[in-house]
């Protein structure tokens, strides 16, 4: 059972409303504090704690991967950024990519990856790599497959609990957090590979074009 403390707001909030209503009943009427149970309101605060929760876990994993990263001098760090003006979206960055989590719509948080190119952002299909379930029809074992921007979707139970689903399944934010920073961490890594490759190549073509007396 979870301990009281590891509630998130939106988890907790209630007893305190119910508290001070039995202190101010009169006031809970005028000011209708028991508005808090209006599925959407309930939404927004389990979307807020979610994120919130997400962006604690992240934040966490980060700093544990950094770690290993000695300042940067063995591998890039992995940075996790608020986003401006919302209320806890948030993304994490490093290699050039971004792995963007936020509250797109009423109860959906999306995560999606975003790459810079060429001065301009492109998201989904300019990087590579495996969503939960969204493997390629009839890829090979580690061939990369287009990645697509995913969504959390919020549902409220019988007993005005809100939940998160992903394909219909319950999740919760250590799953999610988990999932995807690992995602991240190999997509960015393999991103960095692959650049040192195609620049490998490029030497190596040029070489033997200069052995057979022609420039590039």
């Amino acid at each position: 059972m979870a301990n009281f403390k590891d509630l998130m707001p939106a988890q907790s909030g209630w007893i305190h409303e119910l508290a001070r209503a039995e202190i101010h009943p009169d006031a809970e009427k005028l000011l209708q504090l028991g508005a808090s149970w209006d599925p959407q309101q309930l939404v927004e605060e389990s979307t807020i704690g979610f994120l919130t929760a997400l962006r604690e876990q992240f934040t966490e994993y980060a700093r544990i991967f950094n770690a290993y990263a000695e300042n940067g001098t063995r591998f890039q760090e992995a940075k996790v950024y608020s986003i401006a003006q919302t209320a806890a979206d948030f993304m994490v960055f490093r290699n050039q990519i971004k792995l963007v989590i936020a509250n797109t719509a009423h109860g959906v948080i999306q995560v999606s990856f975003a790459q810079h190119v060429r001065g301009t952002l492109a998201v989904d299909g300019q990087i590579h790599g495996y969503g939960p379930g969204q493997g390629q029809v009839g890829a090979q074992p580690g061939a990369p497959a287009v990645s697509q921007s995913q969504d959390l979707l919020a549902q409220i139970g019988p007993f005005r609990d809100v939940f998160w689903t992903f394909q219909g399944e319950k999740v919760n934010p250590e799953q999610v957090a988990k999932y995807y920073f690992a995602e991240f961490a190999r997509i960015t890594r393999d991103s960095r590979r692959s650049r040192a490759g195609n620049q490998l190549l490029l030497d190596q073509i040029k070489a033997l074009l200069q052995e057979k007396g022609l420039d590039l």
